[in-house]
C-alpha cells in the first residue's frame, strides 16, 4: 500500500500565501517534512485555480520537483492548469481526477491519453454524489472503466477511488464497508488487476475529538489494506496511521519478516 502525502493543500494559507508570493521555500519545508516522514508520492491539491490557474499550478510543480523524485498526484479541476502541470513535470504524474461528470470526461481524462500518465476516477454520479449503495457503486465502476476505455485509456493506467465516507453522514458506516467489498471485488468485476485509492482524512471529516479521529483512521487503514487498496492519501505528519499503513505493507508483501523494516514507533 503505497503512501501518499495529501499535505500539499491550497487551503493552508502558509500555502497559499507562498503560492500568491511565487515563494518556493514555505512549500520545499512542507513537502521535505513529508519525505522525511514516510511519503512515497506527494498530492498537490492546488484547488480550483480560478485565476492564473497555469502559471501557478507551473509553479507548484517546479517548486515540488526541485526537492523530490518522487510521484506527483495533481489534484485540480481546471484543466488547462492540470495541462500545464503535466507538461512540466519531470516526476511521475497522476492526474486527480475525473468521474462521470461531462466536464470532466471531457476535459480531464482525454489529458491522461495525451501525456500516457495514470489518472483516479471517482465512483461518483454525473451530478457529483456519492452512490447510496454498493451495487451503483459496481455499475460506475464498470461505467468508469468503459469510459476510459473509449478514451482510448490502458487499463493499467487507471486507479479507482471508491470514495471514504465521512462518518457523520448518516450512513457512513454502512458507505464505509461497502467500500471495503468493492475494493476487494473490482479486480474480478473488471477482469484485471485493478489498483485503487482512498482518501482516509475523509473518514473523520468534521469537528471532534483528535486522539479519536486518528483512532478510527488507524483502525480503518488495515482494514483497508486487508482489502487490497493499493493507495492511501493521508496526512503524513499523523505518525500513528503512517506507521500503521507501512506495518500493513510489510506484512502483506514481504517474504521474510524483519523488525529492522519498520520505522520507530512512536508512542
Amino acid at each position: 500500500m503505497q503512501i501518499i502525502a495529501d499535505n500539499l493543500q491550497i487551503t493552508n494559507p502558509r500555502i497559499q500565501t507562498a503560492v500568491e508570493r511565487n515563494d518556493p521555500e514555505p512549500i520545499q519545508q512542507i513537502v521535505q517534512a513529508c519525505i522525511t516522514a514516510g511519503a512515497q508520492a506527494i498530492d498537490i491539491n492546488s484547488g480550483p485555480l480560478n485565476k492564473n490557474g497555469p502559471e501557478k499550478m507551473e509553479f507548484l510543480v517546479e517548486t515540488v520537483q526541485a526537492v523530490t523524485s518522487l510521484p506527483l498526484l495533481l489534484d485540480t479541476v481546471n484543466p488547462q492548469a492540470l495541462e500545464a502541470g503535466l507538461r512540466v513535470s519531470h516526476n511521475p504524474a497522476v492526474i486527480n481526477g475525473f468521474s462521470l461528470e461531462p466536464a470532466k470526461l471531457k476535459s480531464i481524462l482525454p489529458l491522461a491519453v495525451k501525456y500516457d500518465v495514470d489518472i483516479v476516477g471517482y465512483l461518483l454520479y454525473e451530478n457529483g454524489l456519492v452512490p447510496a449503495d454498493e451495487a451503483e457503486r459496481f455499475n460506475l465502476a464498470i461505467e468508469l472503466f468503459t469510459q476510459a476505455h473509449l478514451a482510448g485509456l490502458a487499463p493499467e493506467r487507471l486507479i479507482i477511488d471508491p470514495i471514504v465516507a465521512p462518518l457523520i453522514w448518516e450512513n457512513g458506516l454502512e458507505q464505509n464497508r461497502a467500500m471495503l467489498n468493492i475494493i476487494r471485488n473490482l479486480p474480478d468485476l473488471l477482469d484485471f488487476p485493478v489498483r485503487t485509492i482512498a482518501g482516509l482524512s475523509n473518514l473523520a471529516t468534521g469537528r471532534g475529538d483528535r486522539y479519536k479521529k486518528r483512532l478510527l483512521e488507524s483502525a480503518f487503514l488495515p482494514m483497508l489494506a486487508a482489502s487490497g487498496l493499493s493507495m492511501a492519501l493521508l496526512n503524513i505528519l499523523h505518525s500513528r496511521p503512517v506507521q500503521i499503513a507501512q506495518a500493513c505493507h510489510l506484512l502483506n508483501h514481504s517474504t521474510v519478516f524483519a523488525y529492522d523494516e519498520l520505522a520507530e514507533f512512536k508512542q
